[in-house]
């Protein structure tokens, strides 16, 4: 059985790459840095020569170095290897749609640290994929995702704000970690960023995203409260494979006018 290391098993978007995978016949592998600690560069090359994984899905928070041993472990043995990044890179000016070779413009610590990762990637395995996500939806509503925090800004603000100026790069866990999955597998490689976005195509603000969550999954206490406080067409453009689906397939009550 085929052996793929995913890093971040206790974050959101990884377990959920952990149990496709496991449901595709794939023998999943975690990083415990509890035992093995990431800025140890020389214990994870021994942990990673003893295990032999067949691809590695890099998915964890952590410095460019443990990205780049990741990376290099995996072009040395000819490895396909995938590092997820995000819409973050991208600053809201110059405003968006945002291409996969567009100049990455991120101001804050968050992006250009993922920036740092992303070169740090493409050093070491340039035939490495960098996928680029948004902001992620999970019917679970746990941990970091949109669901999540509309609902924490319900309780603890007694409303859900939702600019109409925003158009997010969103989509929904399970289609993303399914994208993730292909591009590991795929034939051949995807080298470079690679976005996956199911707003990208249709476009939907974020007010009206925030209505067909709360129908949906009957958030009938949300009380959304629509502004123009923020605006960015912060899409990730560029999906011609079609690896994602259409946010509108998950929330068919952005169709209705």
């Amino acid at each position: 059985m085929a052996s793929l290391l995913i890093t971040g098993l206790n974050g959101t978007l990884a377990p959920k790459l952990a149990a496709l995978a496991q449901e595709r016949g794939l023998r999943p592998l975690g990083w415990d840095r509890v035992l093995l600690d990431p800025q140890d560069l020389a214990a994870g090359q021994a942990w990673l020569d003893a295990r032999q994984p067949d691809a590695i899905a890099h998915l964890a928070m952590g410095g460019a170095d443990w990205a780049e041993n990741l990376a290099g472990w995996a072009a040395r043995n000819k490895r396909p290897f995938l590092f997820t990044s995000t819409a973050m890179v991208f600053d809201q000016l110059p405003d968006g749609p945002h291409r996969p070779g567009d100049v990455r413009t991120a101001k804050d610590d968050y992006g250009r640290y993922k920036i740092a990762c992303e070169d740090a990637v493409r050093a070491a395995h340039p035939a490495a994929t960098i996928t680029r996500i948004g902001w992620q939806i999970a019917a679970d509503g746990r941990g970091n995702n949109m669901l999540a925090a509309l609902d924490e800004w319900q309780r603890r603000e007694g409303r859900v704000g939702a600019s109409r100026a925003w158009i997010p790069a969103c989509s929904f866990m399970e289609d993303t970690a399914a994208a993730l999955l292909d591009l590991l597998l795929a034939k051949t490689p995807s080298a470079g960023p690679v976005h996956l976005d199911s707003n990208a195509r249709e476009g939907h603000s974020f007010d009206r995203i925030a209505a067909a969550l709360r129908e949906r999954f009957e958030r009938s206490d949300w009380r959304i409260e629509v502004h123009e406080d923020y605006r960015h067409d912060q899409r990730l453009a560029g999906d011609e494979e079609g690896w994602m689906p259409d946010l509108s397939m998950r929330l068919p009550a952005l169709l209705r006018r």
